[in-house]
C-alpha cells in the first residue's frame, strides 16, 4: 500500500467507473466499490491488483484481492472471490487505474521569494517556480511549469506548457517540447564532447548546436544529453530515458524510443523511431539504428543495424546467434570441469 504521508489517493472508485476507464470487461461482482490499488501479496477486500506474468499465479490463486485485472488466458486461475476485468493489455490497464487513485498532486501556482527570475523571462499562467532556482534571460515557459528547487533554466529557454523540471537539473541551449518531464539533475545542453586531438594540446571545437525535444519526452534522474556542435542534438516526441545515460552532441533519437539506465550513445549517431535499448548498452558515433529495433543489456553495437533488429552481446550479433555462442562455450568448458575434478 501507498504512504499517505507521500501518496494523496483519491476517491474509492466503482468496479464500472474502471471498466470503462480501460476498456475491460467485468467478470463477477459488478457491484464492488474499489478503494485502492494494491500487489496481490498484500492486496486486501477493497483493492485491485493485476496479473500480467504466468510467474505470479500462485500469488494470484492466493489473493485476497477484491479484483484484479487479467487476460483471458489467465482467468483460469482467479480464485472463486475476486472479480475480474478482462482486459487486452493488463499492465496498462493498471497503470491507468494506479493513476486514477494517485494522480499527481501539483502545489498551488507560486513563484518563491527565494527564486531568481530575470526581468525579462516570459513566464506562463500557473507556473510554479521553487527555491533557488534560476530563470535566465528571454527564457520562455509555457503555461503550468513547474520548476524544482535549484533548478536552473539559462538565457533564451523554451519550455513547454505543463512541463516539469526537477531539483538541480540544469537546461541551457534548448528548446523543449510540451508535457517533458526532465528528473533531478538532469544535465541538458552542455558541450559536447567535441575536440581535434594533437599531440601538442586537444582543441576545443566549439558546439555551437542546441537540444531540441518533442513532446511528453521523460530524461530519468542525472541523465545527460550534450548539445550538437553544429547540427542540433534532437530527442522525439514520446521518447522515455532512464536514470544515467549520456546521449553525445548531434545523436538523433526518433519517436517512442525507450532507452535504460546506463546506456551510452556516442555522437552522431542516429535512433530511429520506437527502438529498444537496454542497460548498459553501448553505441559507438556516426551509426544509424533502424526502426523497432532492439538491443539487449550491456550490448556493444559497432555498425548500423537494419530495421526490426534484435541483438545482444559485445560486439553486437543477432540474438538467436548470440545465444548459441553462449550455448556452445558451455558446451566446451564441460570436459576441462571434467578434469580439474579427476586432478
Amino acid at each position: 500500500m501507498a504512504d499517505p504521508k507521500f501518496h494523496k489517493r483519491s476517491s474509492p472508485q466503482s468496479i464500472k467507473q474502471l471498466a470503462e476507464l480501460v476498456n475491460a470487461d467485468i467478470h463477477g461482482d459488478e457491484t464492488l466499490l474499489i478503494e485502492d490499488v494494491a500487489p496481490l501479496e498484500s492486496a486486501d477486500d477493497k483493492s485491485i491488483s493485476f496479473l500480467d506474468n504466468i510467474k505470479y499465479k500462485e500469488d494470484f490463486k492466493n489473493t485476497k484481492a477484491a479484483a484484479c485485472i487479467v487476460s483471458e488466458k489467465m482467468i483460469e486461475f482467479a480464485p472463486e472471490s475476486c472479480t475480474l476485468l478482462v482486459s487486452k493489455n493488463p499492465y496498462k490497464s493498471y497503470a491507468l487505474i494506479a493513476q486514477n487513485f494517485y494522480p499527481d498532486a501539483l502545489p498551488e501556482s507560486h513563484i518563491s521569494l527565494a527564486a531568481h527570475v530575470h526581468e525579462t523571462a516570459n513566464i506562463g499562467q500557473g507556473c510554479i517556480i521553487e527555491s533557488g532556482a534560476v530563470i535566465g534571460e528571454n527564457v520562455t515557459l509555457g503555461d503550468g511549469c513547474w520548476i524544482g528547487a535549484n533548478a536552473v533554466i539559462a538565457n533564451h529557454v523554451e519550455i513547454g506548457s505543463y512541463s516539469r523540471i526537477g531539483a538541480n537539473a540544469s537546461v541551457t541551449h534548448a528548446i523543449i517540447g510540451e508535457g517533458v518531464r526532465l528528473y533531478s539533475g538532469v544535465r541538458i545542453g552542455q558541450d559536447g564532447f567535441g575536440f581535434a586531438i594533437d599531440p601538442a594540446g586537444h582543441v576545443k571545437v566549439p558546439q555551437l548546436g542546441r537540444v531540441i525535444i518533442g513532446d511528453n519526452v521523460e530524461v530519468g534522474a542525472n541523465t545527460c544529453i550534450d548539445r550538437g556542435a553544429g547540427p542540433d542534438t534532437i530527442i522525439g516526441s514520446g521518447t522515455w530515458i532512464d536514470n544515467l545515460v549520456q546521449i553525445g552532441h548531434n545523436a538523433k533519437i526518433g519517436k517512442g524510443c525507450v532507452i535504460v539506465a546506463q546506456v551510452g550513445i556516442a555522437g552522431s549517431t542516429v535512433i530511429e523511431d520506437y527502438v529498444v535499448i537496454a542497460a548498459q548498452a553501448g553505441i559507438a558515433g556516426h551509426l544509424t539504428i533502424g526502426m523497432g529495433s532492439r538491443i539487449g543489456a550491456q550490448s556493444g553495437i559497432m555498425q548500423n543495424l537494419e530495421p526490426g533488429s534484435e541483438v545482444l552481446g559485445s560486439p553486437a550479433v543477432p540474438i538467436r546467434e548470440r545465444l548459441k555462442h553462449v550455448a556452445y562455450l558451455k558446451k566446451m568448458t564441460k570436459p576441462l570441469k571434467k578434469t580439474r575434478k579427476k586432478e
